[in-house]
């Protein structure tokens, strides 16, 4: 998850329409402790996911805590932890965890041409991993070996924790109906469909 970028159409799953199951707790509400982890100090925009969070300070509180190792202290390098995570979102055809992610990963160096490859389900090595994760809960050794080449062992559990990580938040906001902040763009995401099948051969 990210701190998002600032409260709601709702997402779209597996052809599914949703409505927003269990709406954002209103912003004068928020248990601002709870939050503290990812504030430092600041006082948080209101955004949707926060206000989902929100509804549950405990459960906050601690995901919160694990996510910010994610995202502010992880080894792997952000461009890397920032293509996973697309590669989660398009799969999982989560729209928020997208949106939320385009932007971030721009700011990591991620090319728009990335970004369409992503969308185009190019077999990149990281794209192979979160399909065999997301399948088979496990990496085929062929795989493994392809990662190791390029990251030590600490950056590959950051990196396994990640894709698991992002895909249970897109399964959470896929199923509660996380809507879109306001001004964010989804950047076109309806437009164009992953071809998904038979990618292991492009490690």
């Amino acid at each position: 998850m990210s701190e998002p970028q600032g409260p709601q159409t709702a997402p779209e799953a597996s052809g599914r329409q949703q409505v927003s199951r269990i709406p954002p707790l209103p912003y004068a509400e928020w248990d601002t402790e709870a939050l503290s982890v990812i504030s430092g100090g600041r006082r948080l925009p209101p955004s949707n996911v926060l206000g989902l969070l929100a509804q549950h300070p405990d459960l906050a509180r601690a995901f919160l805590t694990f996510n910010r190792h994610l995202l502010a202290t992880s080894a792997l390098p952000a461009r890397t932890r920032e293509l996973a995570i697309l590669e989660v979102a398009w799969r999982r055809r989560c729209r928020y965890e997208w949106a939320q992610h385009v932007l971030i990963a721009r700011k990591a160096g991620v090319t728009d041409e990335e970004i369409a490859g992503i969308r185009a389900g190019e077999a990149t090595l990281i794209a192979v991993a979160v399909d065999e994760l997301d399948e088979s809960s496990c990496l085929s050794d062929q795989t493994y070996q392809a990662l190791a080449a390029g990251l030590d062992d600490r950056q590959l559990m950051d990196l396994v924790f990640t894709i698991g990580t992002y895909g249970l938040l897109a399964m959470a906001f896929n199923t509660f109906g996380v809507e879109l902040d306001p001004g964010l763009s989804d950047d076109s995401f309806d437009t164009g469909d992953r071809e998904r099948s038979s990618r292991s051969e492009g490690v």
